[in-house]
């Protein structure tokens, strides 16, 4: 069984592949890492991973999404879910909002897009410490 999961919500199917891609180089194979293209598909994949004992420990989020925009849907997961962790990553959002997500309990990282490989790395191992999971890092 898994160790937990990494779910990644863009409404764009390339930054997923990419992200996805670049997850399992950097972290192995002992986590989940599951994709949704929107809000409401990310809660049914959170629910549905619950129901399986499979727990999502970060969600990795774009902000400017059909329907439910990245920090909206944050707020939700974190009233549900509280334990959950958010990185937002953004090709949209100015300064100003940026600086306005950081205020979401469950954000530990705001990334602009593109992102930077290294300080997004760095992000998620201080979520995976927190877990006290140590993946099978692959060093990149």
């Amino acid at each position: 069984m898994k160790k937990g999961a990494i779910l990644c919500v863009d409404d764009e199917p390339i930054i997923l592949l990419s992200l996805v891609q670049e997850l399992k180089r950097t972290f192995g194979t002992d986590l989940a890492y599951e994709r949704a293209m929107n809000a409401e598909a990310a809660l049914a994949t959170i629910e549905s991973l619950e129901a399986e004992g499979v727990r999502v420990i970060l969600i990795i989020s774009d902000w400017l999404m059909p329907g439910i925009k990245g920090d909206e849907f944050l707020r939700i997961v974190h009233d549900r879910y509280p334990d959950i962790r958010a990185i937002m990553i953004s090709g949209n959002a100015d300064p100003e909002e940026m600086k306005e997500f950081r205020k979401l309990e469950s954000l530990v990282a705001v990334f602009g897009k593109p992102w930077d490989r290294k300080r997004l790395a760095e992000a998620i191992r201080s979520v995976l410490s927190a877990w006290k999971i140590e993946p099978s890092d692959n060093g990149s």
